[in-house]
């Protein structure tokens, strides 16, 4: 899934209970693709929204959340506590990444 100059990763929203991966990142060994949906699957239940992670145009990864405007069940302080959190735990995969794709895909 492409949009302008970013590429999708995956998706978790937590209003239609759905995990999505990109299928151009099929190749990813299967322990990553499972820590992926893990981590994406369990912010989006603690914090509610939808969790976007992708590249940009540099090939860096962004982490971005989407919240329906009447949700008052989502927390937006939580959500940016949560991607702190996120970044420095899985500093390494998130690392490891962005060399995957700055060397399959740019």
């Amino acid at each position: 899934m492409y949009e302008e100059d970013r590429v999708i990763l995956c998706v978790s929203n937590s209003y239609e209970k759905r995990y999505f991966l990109n299928e151009d990142f099929e190749s990813l060994p299967e322990l990553v693709k499972a820590e992926l949906k893990a981590f994406s699957v369990l912010f989006t239940e603690d914090v509610g929204g939808i969790f976007v992670i992708g590249f940009n145009e540099d090939g860096e990864l962004f982490f971005e959340v989407q919240a329906d405007e009447g949700d008052i069940l989502y927390d937006e302080i939580g959500s940016h506590l949560k991607i702190k959190q996120i970044q420095k735990e899985k500093q390494e995969l998130l690392e490891a990444l962005e060399s995957y794709f700055r060397t399959f895909f740019m």
